[in-house]
């Protein structure tokens, strides 16, 4: 009876830790497979800053219109996964750099590769709102079509 409370107790120790090794591995932000994020990307470019790297809103800066803490949350998936690389806040105006951060953080929170939660999560955060990022949302979608 031990030996079998003990199995089960190792068990779901092991299952817990399971996500922690998925993220664990390499410096490279890539997602489930050959999934191709840049007509995704290149949308979003477009409803953000129409393609221009310089622009700045607020504190929202680059071609995709990123954020300090978009910067600082990459920053942190990458030291978790045991990467020396770090991004800083003037490689938001670094389309190329931009599109990694995208990437890395869609290999983090969006195994799946939904087009959707990338999309509406770009523009709400990873608690948005489907009503609340409908409109981003449409006008995204318009560039895909």
């Amino acid at each position: 009876m031990k030996f079998l409370e003990k199995s089960k107790f190792v068990l779901v120790v092991l299952l817990m830790c399971l996500p922690f090794a998925v993220f664990a591995a390499g410096d490279e932000p890539t997602t489930n497979g050959t999934f191709d994020w840049e007509p995704v990307m290149n949308a979003i470019i477009q409803v953000e800053s129409g393609g221009n790297p310089n622009a700045v809103s607020g504190n929202s800066c680059g071609a995709m219109q990123i954020t300090p803490i978009c910067v600082a949350q990459c920053n942190i998936i990458l030291k978790a996964r045991k990467s020396k690389k770090r991004y800083s806040l003037k490689d938001r105006f670094n389309i190329a750099k931009s599109k990694e951060m995208f990437l890395l953080l869609q290999s983090y929170y969006n195994l799946e590769n939904n087009i959707e939660k990338a999309i509406r999560s770009w523009n709400g955060g990873m608690k948005y709102t489907v009503r609340g990022t409908q409109k981003y949302y449409n006008k995204v979608m318009s560039y895909l079509r």
